[in-house]
């Protein structure tokens, strides 16, 4: 199929054959997709190919859209000092 060597997830070269084979070997979501592939866990955590992972998702399995369960989204967490949470004057 044209496009197969397309790169969806540029962060970690994961390319439009590489969601098709996750989903031939049977991830039936974006979250399987992520799981099997890595799509999404790069620099970026998925702002840029998210929306890529499920159109291929939906486009392999011949599914509507409203039928596709969405990724869930983990913002990349930094640690913090507790004492930030302190009140003034403690």
């Amino acid at each position: 199929m044209k496009g197969e060597r397309l790169v969806i997830c540029r962060c970690e070269e994961i390319t439009r054959e590489d969601i098709a084979e996750a989903i031939r070997r049977g991830a039936r979501s974006v979250a399987a997709v992520k799981r099997r592939t890595s799509a999404g866990m790069g620099l970026c955590h998925g702002r840029t190919c998210t929306r890529l992972v499920a159109q291929v998702v939906k486009e392999e399995l011949g599914i509507p859209p409203e039928q596709l369960k969405p990724a869930t989204v983990r913002p990349p967490v930094r640690p913090i000092l507790v004492s930030s949470f302190e009140e003034e004057g403690d």
